[in-house]
């Protein structure tokens, strides 16, 4: 369940930031918003990363850093996520209204399972594929604002463009989930960040007062920093199509947020809704994917305790404490039981 809860505490992170953020709205340009969100995030993850180390050395501790091979998938998921995502995204906000693009960005979860499905050939049984349709229709009513007027094309296919760079970007950075969460989570906030500071300044926004931009990397930080490194762990242990679908969640919980912040009476397309995402993550929780497969031999380096497929010696002296993180190999093993499709089951069916 480690995976599980972590994408369901990231979708509720990101889900609660959204009302706050656009409480501010009124004392900051929304593509400065953005790049502030962006850039709390990444800077509050590397400092959190840097202050651990310091605590760890010295006591046995390490974390799995990023390796020579992850660096072109990483690379991959910074350009599609960290730059071409909020540049489409702005061009597509300028051309159609807001209902839309709330719409529109609904997409992100279905796309991501679909190139992990079809591009990453990750198991997407029918089960998942229902459960993750009525998440995503879920969201898709939450955002309805009865009947949103669609703009020039170009604007949609825009927002549509930066919701396949983000499903590109989870399906990349699936590849590099054994690495250190914090890391990955704070290195791509921070090229966000000034991607999107860089956007704004030159759109001509003005700079915020200082105590709008504490306030701003303050909510980046928990909402979209701490969101997106739980998201790297579940990538981690369930894949990038059950992660994108649980984070599908995210609108639910800024709506439910909303609601208590301004005190409104939900609407019945909110009980549908729930319903409907209620019934979706049941779907993916009541899962049980089982079957006879083979493990080739591997060696790589992620936190880890010792099960049955960490059953290695260690060349250094263990104190026995568990999770811990170093390299290490596995042998060959074929064997049968319930598992996703984590960093260790990643075969053919």
């Amino acid at each position: 369940m480690t995976g599980v809860i972590n994408a369901l505490l990231a979708a509720a992170l990101f889900g609660a930031s959204t009302p706050f953020a656009k409480m501010m709205l009124g004392q900051v340009q929304p593509v400065m918003m953005a790049g502030l969100l962006y850039l709390g995030s990444g800077l509050g993850l590397l400092a959190w990363f840097a202050l651990r180390a310091m605590n760890a050395k010295g006591k046995g501790g390490g974390f799995a850093p990023l390796t020579v091979p992850d660096l072109p998938w990483f690379a991959g998921a910074i350009l599609a996520g960290g730059v071409a995502g909020p540049l489409l995204l702005m061009t597509g906000l300028i051309l159609v209204p807001a209902s839309t693009a709330s719409l529109l960005l609904n997409l992100e979860g279905a796309l991501t399972a679909l190139l992990a499905w079809i591009v990453f050939k990750e198991n997407l049984d029918r089960r998942i594929f229902a459960g993750m349709g009525l998440i995503v229709t879920a969201g898709l009513l939450l955002a309805w604002q009865e009947r949103p007027e669609f703009g020039v094309p170009w604007g949609a296919l825009a927002i549509v463009g930066a919701c396949l760079c983000w499903a590109i970007d989870n399906n990349l950075t699936r590849k590099v989930s054994a690495g250190d969460a914090v890391q990955i989570a704070g290195i791509k906030g921070l090229v966000a960040g000034m991607v999107n500071l860089a956007i704004a300044l030159f759109l001509g926004a003005a700079w915020p007062a200082w105590a709008n931009v504490v306030l701003a990397g303050l909510i980046g930080f928990l909402g979209y920093g701490a969101s997106l490194a739980m998201f790297v762990v579940a990538l981690r242990h369930l894949g990038a199509a059950r992660t994108g679908a649980y984070f599908s969640a995210a609108p639910f919980v800024g709506v439910v947020v909303a609601l208590l912040l301004f005190h409104e009476a939900p609407g019945s397309l909110f009980w549908l809704a729930s319903g409907m995402m209620a019934a979706g993550i049941w779907l993916h929780l009541t899962e049980r994917h089982e079957h006879a497969h083979a493990h080739p031999a591997m060696r790589h380096i992620h936190s880890h305790v010792h099960d049955e497929h960490h059953s290695h010696r260690h060349d250094f002296p263990w104190d026995g404490k568990e999770p811990h993180t170093h390299e290490h190999e596995h042998e060959p093993i074929t064997h049968w039981h319930a598992h996703f499709p984590d960093i260790h089951h990643r075969h053919g069916h």
